[in-house]
């Protein structure tokens, strides 16, 4: 199994408020693994250290076998990590096709500016296969010239989706992707994971509330509580850890 992510120790501080302490996890590649826990638990203030946004106080985090944590978010890109936020980060006026392939066309130019202004010749094919490539894994295909603006909340979830796929990235942090779908919807989403992550090998490590489908599509369930880790394992030990039980303060998971 791949190195993919692996979190050691990982300790995070505002002021005199510690909101992560002393966190390990592994999310490797090609396994759909979840992050999960009550709200204020610190799962973002985990993705936000893993993907460069904030530095630890302490503690490492690796991507591939490499010591990441000093590295700036554009380089942990580089090394394969993608990631997705709470609030959808798309371009209303803009078309489906043109969304995915941004992350390509970034993807390309790197760390040279000049080439976002002057891109090599065969980038123009590179993103067209890319973006082609993404949006027939996530089954949009149909929806390329569409703005998406005029898209509902569960097309654009996809569209975000196929926009982090079509990027050169290995391992990805999806920040609750289900946020504001129905449950037929959340059901198709997580359905749409499931493949990814079996025929692309791809990794995710996946922040979510939607209890059902943590436990239907993960392979491995990482739980936080009050910033510390409490449990970890696959679906059907977490839906009977106690400790789990408890840190929902009585909510039935995955009834």
């Amino acid at each position: 199994m791949s190195e993919g992510l692996r979190v050691q120790n990982l300790v995070v501080r505002y002021g005199g408020h510690t909101a992560v302490d002393g966190v390990s996890i592994h999310a490797p590649a090609g396994r759909l693994t979840a992050l999960i826990g009550p709200n204020g638990a610190g799962k973002t203030t985990i993705f936000n250290a893993c993907s460069g946004l904030l530095t630890p106080a302490a503690g490492t985090v690796g991507l591939f076998g490499d010591d990441v944590t000093n590295e700036a978010a554009p380089r942990r890109a580089r090394h394969g990590l993608g990631r997705t936020f709470q609030r959808m980060q798309l371009f209303d006026s803009l078309s489906v096709a043109d969304n995915v392939g941004l992350a390509v066309e970034a993807a390309l130019a790197g760390a040279n500016p000049l080439r976002h202004l002057l891109p090599r010749a065969s980038d123009a094919a590179t993103v067209r296969e890319a973006v082609h490539s993404a949006l027939d894994d996530c089954r949009i295909s149909h929806l390329d010239d569409a703005l998406v603006g005029s898209l509902s909340t569960g097309q654009r979830r996809v569209v975000e989706l196929a926009r982090v796929l079509a990027g050169p990235f290995r391992l990805l942090l999806l920040d609750e992707p289900s946020s504001g779908l129905d449950p037929a919807e959340s059901k198709q989403f997580g359905d749409l994971l499931r493949r990814v992550v079996d025929e692309r090998g791809v990794g995710v490590l996946l922040v979510e509330h939607d209890m059902n489908l943590v436990l239907e599509v993960s392979d491995w369930i990482w739980v936080l509580d009050f910033g510390r880790l409490i449990a970890g394992g696959d679906p059907s030990t977490i839906r009977e850890s106690p400790a789990v039980r408890a840190a929902y303060l009585g909510q039935e998971v995955g009834a």
